[in-house]
């Protein structure tokens, strides 16, 4: 039963008190979720700011007991010879290749394979889906070597097609795109059909328009995982001034008479800006895509 109330003014003046301690209490929730997200930002922003100012510092300076956050004075030109230091451009330049080119070329491979496990039907689908993800479970150290005797068959070794191809075919982009596409509701795809579109005139103008965030979230994860590669690249290419990159340009910093630990620490705040930027442009879509794809739950 509705518990029904009399009209008085003791109702009146309970219920403005109810109202007052629930806006007060979902300010003070407001507060503290804003203090909570301020403290942990804080908590992870905390070693990068210091690594930048650390890369200010002289190489003698970074070790100093007790350690200090700024040295005896700001050395930009760190910044500056990290460039005369080796060919670092070339690293720079090597890994915008492989990960724009790798990202690009996995992305077309993903939406694909992930349209036609999700939207067509065909003999097998599922198993073939699942022997598929099952490479998921195999860890790179155990690929390395067949897919350099691969490399090697089709002459690719020390060539940026040995630094891209091995890791287009993955099946984590594709499970990715598959759970994103199921949630697409299938009377689009009905009244594309209808108006006379095939599967792939469906795909480029109906489906591959709804997925934008999906792709932004995979091509975040594989252009980062294109970057910060190391062990791959490190194998399969012989001439590192040449075709190395950025990962092996910063191990470059570490030699058998030390370490320039100044370098090295610039040298990785400048690794750190092309990922940062990638994050900031595709804020809006990943958020989107996280809560939309598989990884939010559904």
């Amino acid at each position: 039963m509705i518990p029904v109330l009399n009209g008085n003014k003791n109702n009146g003046s309970k219920l403005k008190k109810v109202g007052l301690l629930g806006g007060e209490y979902s300010r003070g929730r407001t507060i503290l979720a804003n203090v909570t997200v301020w403290l942990a930002a804080l908590v992870f922003i905390s070693p990068l700011v210091y690594a930048f100012f650390s890369a200010l510092k002289s190489k003698d300076e970074i070790f100093s007991m007790p350690p200090t956050l700024f040295g005896a004075r700001l050395r930009w030109e760190n910044f500056v010879e990290v460039f005369t230091y080796g060919p670092f451009l070339t690293y720079i330049k090597n890994s915008l290749i492989t990960s724009v080119l790798g990202t690009v070329l996995v992305l077309f491979v993903s939406a694909t394979a992930g349209y036609a496990f999700s939207r067509l039907r065909w003999r097998g689908r599922d198993i073939v889906f699942i022997l598929f993800l099952g490479t998921m479970m195999v860890p790179q150290e155990v690929l390395v070597v067949p897919m350099f005797i691969v490399m090697q068959w089709f002459g690719w070794v020390n060539s940026y097609q040995a630094l891209i191809f091995p890791f287009a075919f993955g099946a984590f982009g594709t499970f990715l795109m598959r759970q994103f596409m199921r949630g697409i509701p299938y009377e689009l795809e009905e009244a594309a059909r209808v108006d006379g579109a095939g599967p792939v005139r469906t795909f480029i103008q109906i489906i591959l328009p709804l997925t934008r965030s999906a792709l932004a979230v995979l091509a975040v994860f594989t252009f980062m995982g294109f970057w910060n590669s190391y062990l791959w690249p490190l194998i399969v290419t012989v001439d590192y001034a040449q075709l190395g990159t950025l990962p092996i340009g910063l191990a470059s910093f570490s030699t058998q008479t030390g370490t320039r630990w100044d370098l090295q620490i610039a040298a990785s705040i400048i690794a750190m800006v092309p990922t940062t930027i990638l994050v900031i442009a595709l804020q809006k879509h990943l958020i989107k895509g996280i809560a939309m794809s598989g990884f939010g739950g559904r």
